[in-house]
């Protein structure tokens, strides 16, 4: 018979898992600009004309799927879980905090910091759970 303790641990462990998978997966959306300006132009609504930019954005892009490959290996590697859901949350909240700061965003770019607040809620509830299911021994 599992113990009260037990069971909170179990949740809290479901509960980062359920946000490194929600993160994960959100964070993968951005990996298709790494094809090209078409695909780029189409994510963020912005024109990229300068080869710069394309460059700059298309590493962004490598990037995203770094962090979501983390995020995703930390589904089966628990020893990754709390670096993976802190990183998430750094990536989410500081473009949340940047748009805001530089703000006249259009309207994709909005979508984006709407969803990146969502998920950053989600990763530090995520990572919340993580370091108590990891006190708990669960």
């Amino acid at each position: 018979m599992r113990t009260q303790h037990q069971r909170k641990g179990r949740l809290m462990t479901y509960l980062s898992l359920a946000a490194l998978l929600i993160a994960g997966l959100i964070h993968l959306l951005p990996v298709a600009g790494v094809l090209g300006v078409t695909s780029l132009q189409r994510l963020y609504g912005a024109t990229v004309a300068d080869p710069n930019i394309a460059i700059l954005l298309q590493h962004r892009a490598v990037l995203f799927g770094l962090l979501a490959a983390l995020m995703l290996g930390a589904l089966i590697m628990p020893a990754w879980r709390v670096l993976a859901l802190a990183l998430g949350l750094v990536s989410t909240s500081s473009f949340v905090l940047i748009a805001l700061w530089v703000g006249s965003y259009n309207t994709e770019i909005g979508r984006v910091v709407a969803v990146d607040v969502v998920v950053s809620v989600v990763l530090a509830a995520g990572l919340l759970a993580a370091m108590v299911s990891g006190r708990s021994g669960a």
